[in-house]
């Protein structure tokens, strides 16, 4: 989102990201550009990046005085690209076997998985959808007991999955609301981290690729369907290339994973990004501020 829109004329851009719940390389990317971007590190988790920003979204004082707009899941601007990557891989499969595509998609905000499920309803050749989350069970959770019941987030080596109020859920349930439907539309498992670390160190003897601890949740729920005699074809969604978490996956694979260009170019570059205070006022005054300067 940063590089679509840095140096672009009429943006600001003001990125968030939770200060150590993010790997190096990934809070070093978020801050690296500088311009009309403005990154800040902030003193709480996902979820209270993503309630800040909605909190702006629904302050009439602040709309009126900044235009606004989003470029995580939050936008339907973010899911509909996405839907994309569904249709061409799933058309692709039929063509190939004649069969639909089943997918698992690690998740933690459902964004993804959601783009997946409206491609399917859309009529493209998608079958059943699964997905993998990490010890941050409240989907797994949900779909288990019926009850929805938001949690604090832990951390974890999929700390991109780190969600304890995923916010396409709302999105979900409005479109399916009975959890009849919505069990018959999506399954959730939770892998723990030492099943991610598990995986990991076998992925690339098992499977040929080095993986990201994300990624790895898909692979764990596929062995788990594999197990139990499903013999179907699976696609797992790949998330993040394994660079990104270079101190979580390296140490589990035993050798240095490659640095694709792009990410060192981004790595080469000095990075910024300022401290902010988990409140919904602190995210107001800095949008002020970046819209009058």
């Amino acid at each position: 989102m940063a590089a679509a829109f840095h140096q672009r004329p009429g943006f600001r851009v003001v990125v968030l990201y939770p200060d150590g719940r993010v790997s190096p390389r990934q809070a070093h990317q978020l801050a690296c550009f500088g311009d009309n971007i403005r990154t800040f590190r902030v003193d709480g988790s996902f979820d209270d990046c993503q309630r800040m920003v909605k909190a702006a979204f629904a302050n009439a004082d602040l709309r009126a005085a900044v235009p606004l707009s989003s470029a995580n899941s939050i936008s339907l601007g973010r899911l509909l690209p996405q839907m994309s990557y569904y249709a061409q891989s799933a058309l692709a499969h039929h063509a190939r076997t004649g069969t639909a595509a089943n997918y698992v998609i690690p998740t933690g905000n459902l964004g993804n998985a959601l783009a997946c499920l409206w491609a399917r309803r859309l009529g493209l050749p998608i079958g059943e959808v699964q997905l993998a989350t990490n010890a941050n069970r409240v989907l797994p959770d949900f779909l288990a007991s019926g009850r929805y019941v938001p949690q604090a987030s832990v951390s974890t080596l999929a700390n991109a999955m780190d969600v304890g109020a995923p916010s396409n859920l709302e999105r979900l349930t409005h479109w399916l609301p009975g959890i009849d439907d919505l069990r018959q539309a999506v399954t959730a498992h939770a892998v723990a981290d030492e099943r991610l670390s598990t995986v990991m160190q076998q992925a690339e003897s098992r499977w040929g690729h080095v993986v990201c601890p994300h990624t790895a949740a898909a692979l764990a729920v596929i062995e788990d369907l594999r197990a139990a005699g499903d013999t179907r074809h699976w696609i797992a969604v790949a998330t993040a290339h394994p660079a990104k978490f270079d101190s979580v996956v390296e140490p589990r694979v035993g050798h240095a994973v490659p640095v694709p260009p792009a990410l060192a170019a981004l790595l080469a570059r000095p990075a910024q990004a300022d401290a902010l205070s988990a409140s919904d006022e602190a995210l107001f005054e800095v949008l002020l501020s970046a819209h009058q300067a």
